[in-house]
């Protein structure tokens, strides 16, 4: 009897057993798996990216897209060809052009600096701009999250000549767009040049800056006090997009104004600078300026003068070559940017 009790006993301390393991992996295999560790997401490398007009430039919504400006600049002589330059760089005939931005920041909502001077420009006016082919640059881009004045120069704007005192103020006379990108990879430019063709090219961005500039074949002269060439730079970029405005510099002396370009009635210039003699000897026009006063030193005795010029003409053209080969950024127009309006509306 007691072989049979312990018998028993021993089955159902097993079945006990058994049926506590069975609800014990149950329990455990109904119980959601502990999830591993995520993984911290890679932080994204984020660049600043600069993109620099320089010279006599218009910035306007572009009327085909609202997602995208326009640079504008006319062709004048008193400018030399526009280049655009990162670590690779490439001259550009008048045309239109597109420059591509990898994926980047939202667009910006304002333009909130004081220095940019705003102008309501007619969308008529912005037509025929864009279509005066051989005489206009046009570059395409997508709105920046930022526009930043890249250099200021002190100046009054005004549509009444000459511009008040009041007016003065410093403003912003290059343009810098801002864009934030994830890699300095994926810049290009695409465009149709008004004559001939153009290979897409490649920005090779090291630094993060890509500059469109337009320097001034002939910089103002700071000894003669009249800023002629920004005068006449700002008189050419107003007519351009048919804006009535005039600039004026609290630096020069009031008797520019006679011989201000922007002037409807102005008095001929009796001084030549050696710069604008040397650049008339460059072109031939040698017989369209003036002969300097012998105290001056630019008079040759007239046994001597085709020699002279001969000379001289040979010099200007080495020294022209030169500058155009050593060319820097410090010779920016002093007139302002124009940041243009097309809005219906006063």
């Amino acid at each position: 009897m007691r072989t049979e009790r312990y018998f028993n006993s021993t089955l159902v301390a097993l079945a006990v057993a058994g049926v506590a393991t069975w609800f014990l992996i149950a329990c455990q295999q109904s119980q959601p798996p502990t999830p591993a560790p995520a993984a911290e997401p890679k932080a994204a490398v984020t660049e600043k990216v600069f993109v620099v007009f320089e010279g006599p430039w218009v910035i306007v919504p572009d009327p085909k897209d609202p997602s995208t400006v326009l640079a504008l600049a006319p062709k004048t002589k008193g400018h030399r060809d526009l280049y655009v330059s990162a670590s690779n760089n490439a001259t550009l005939a008048p045309g239109i052009y597109e420059l591509s931005v990898p994926a980047h920041g939202a667009a910006a909502a304002a333009i909130s600096d004081p220095s940019f001077l705003r102008a309501k420009i007619d969308p008529k006016n912005l037509q025929t701009a864009l279509a005066n082919k051989l005489q206009r640059y046009a570059v395409r881009l997508p709105i920046p999250e930022a526009y930043l004045a890249a250099a200021r120069h002190r100046s009054r704007v005004s549509a009444i000549y000459p511009p008040d005192p009041s007016t003065e103020q410093d403003y912003a006379t290059a343009v810098s767009l801002r864009y934030s990108v994830a890699s300095l990879n994926g810049f290009s430019l695409a465009g149709t040049p008004d004559t001939g063709t153009f290979n897409p090219l490649l920005l090779q961005v090291d630094t993060p800056t890509i500059r469109f500039a337009i320097e001034p074949a002939l910089a103002d002269d700071p000894s003669d006090h009249c800023s002629i060439h920004s005068r006449e730079a700002f008189r050419d970029t107003t007519r351009f997009v048919g804006v009535t405005l005039f600039v004026d510099f609290p630096e020069d002396s009031a008797d520019c104004h006679k011989t201000d370009p922007q002037n409807v009635r102005p008095t001929k210039a009796q001084f030549i600078s050696p710069l604008e003699r040397m650049m008339a000897l460059l072109d031939r026009d040698l017989a369209d300026v003036p002969p300097q006063s012998a105290a001056a030193g630019f008079a040759p005795e007239p046994t001597n003068s085709l020699a002279w010029s001969r000379g001289a003409g040979n010099f200007a053209r080495y020294l022209s070559a030169a500058f155009y080969f050593f060319r820097t950024s410090g010779a920016n127009c002093k007139a302002p940017t124009i940041i243009g309006d097309t809005t219906p509306g006063p």
